[in-house]
């Protein structure tokens, strides 16, 4: 074997896996785990947790074995894992963001004023709003969020096309809709990533299209999620003018949308980052108003799809954020009881964890930690990555126990990207 990282390999044979036994415990290819031990490809930080168990040994040392000299040729191979899948990510974000630019300049230039419609866009108006539903099926369904990537940047390309041509005013008009709809679901893509201000880019153009396209309920969405990604961000003073803009054009809309509970409910969570209880009770009442709207008509599952289902999570999030463990609890239990996305889940074990480090309950801690781990093994997902770093960085206290110590170093080994 040329290997330079023989040890790696030994330290394999030594466990008693075979390389096709190895790779099958980490459910990857078994020229994968070949690669790996020539040096011709480095696992991923998602893998190594698994990985580490599975040699017996602990993440350091993991990475000693895995650090050894590769063969020559190899030595600029980066470990970092990759912000949409692929082993050509980064083109593929710029192709991305290069079609956003071209989309958001066909909807600011102005109408042409002709009446004629050319083939793409009418392929866009006749299934475009249908295409694009199905995309916002494919995501929220997806426990990887990157899977629907290609789907939209194909879409994108498609929608730079249909803005080029000419059509009647009422035709520009829809177009712009379905194009705020689109650059809103490229902006959760980057978000999912941790990519906050590619997906606060994708926000404000979407806003802008919604605009032109006279969509008062998706222009508010636009603006809410750019709220989002400054609140996630840990920006909650930045988030705010946002909001107040939000609430303002989402009167504007349709009162049977949900849109103006859904402003509420992330103000609720502005609020709860600010340290204003009541506030953020008022705010969360006002989104649980939700429910006396009429049924499946109050979304449309796309870029509006705040039904009231996420408001325990969000209540007992904002109540921990609070230092309020008390009335907390009872809402994060009752959210976990409901069916819940991967996603959605681990932030309700993640906040449940950080709930027992809060009252210094190691056995809390690791009973609900471990399953958010396990969740984030699944998705690759830098969200839920991010979200188990609020956990990590309340383990200090803990960390004599054998088992918070384990917890941390696997933390610190998820993506932050997907």
């Amino acid at each position: 074997m040329t290997s330079r990282r023989k040890h790696f390999a030994e330290r394999r044979a030594v466990r008693g896996y075979s390389q096709e036994e190895f790779a099958e415990a980490l459910s990857v290819a078994a020229s994968t785990v070949v690669r790996w031990e020539n040096g011709r490809a480095t696992p991923r930080p998602h893998q190594r947790a698994r990985m580490a168990r599975l040699l017996g040994v602990t993440l350091p040392e993991l990475e000693v074995l895995l650090s050894e000299e590769q063969p020559d040729g190899t030595a600029g191979i980066s470990a970092t894992p990759p912000l949409l899948h692929g082993d050509d990510d980064d083109m593929k974000r710029r192709e991305v963001l290069g079609l956003l630019a071209v989309t958001g300049a066909l909807v600011a230039l102005p109408d042409s004023g002709e009446a004629a419609r050319g083939r793409a866009a009418s392929t866009l108006l006749e299934t475009g709003d249908a295409l694009h539903r199905s995309l916002w099926q494919v995501y929220t369904l997806s426990d990887s969020k990157q899977a629907v990537l290609p789907a939209v940047r194909a879409q994108l390309d498609v929608m730079a096309k249909g803005l080029t041509e000419t059509c009647t005013a009422a035709d520009r008009s829809r177009l712009c809709r379905m194009t705020a709809g689109l650059y809103q679901l490229v902006g959760e893509l980057f978000f999912d990533a941790n990519r906050y201000i590619d997906a606060a880019q994708c926000y404000t153009l979407a806003a802008n299209a919604a605009s032109a396209g006279g969509d008062h309920d998706l222009w508010a969405c636009a603006m809410t999620r750019h709220a989002y990604v400054e609140l996630y961000a840990r920006r909650a003073h930045a988030a705010q003018p946002l909001l107040a803009a939000a609430a303002r054009i989402a009167r504007q809309g349709d009162g049977a949308l949900s849109t103006r509970h859904w402003v509420a409910a992330v103000q609720a969570q502005v609020y709860a980052a600010v340290g204003d209880l009541d506030a953020c009770k008022r705010a969360l009442d006002e989104a649980e108003r939700v429910r006396a709207l009429a049924g499946a008509h109050s979304h449309n599952g796309g870029w509006l799809r705040f039904d009231g289902s996420r408001l325990a999570e969000e209540r007992g999030a904002c109540y921990l954020q609070l230092g309020r463990p008390d009335l907390a609890e009872e809402a994060l239990l009752s959210a976990l009881a409901q069916p819940l996305s991967l996603r959605r889940r681990a932030a309700v074990l993640s906040d449940l964890a950080v709930l027992g480090a809060h009252r210094r309950d190691i056995d809390q801690v690791v009973h609900y930690a471990e399953q958010a781990l396990g969740l984030a093994d699944r998705s690759n997902s830098g969200f839920i990555g991010k979200k188990l770093d609020g956990l990590r960085g309340r383990l200090a206290p803990l960390m004599s126990d054998g088992r918070v110590s384990t917890l941390d170093h696997r933390i610190a080994a998820l993506p932050r990207t997907a």
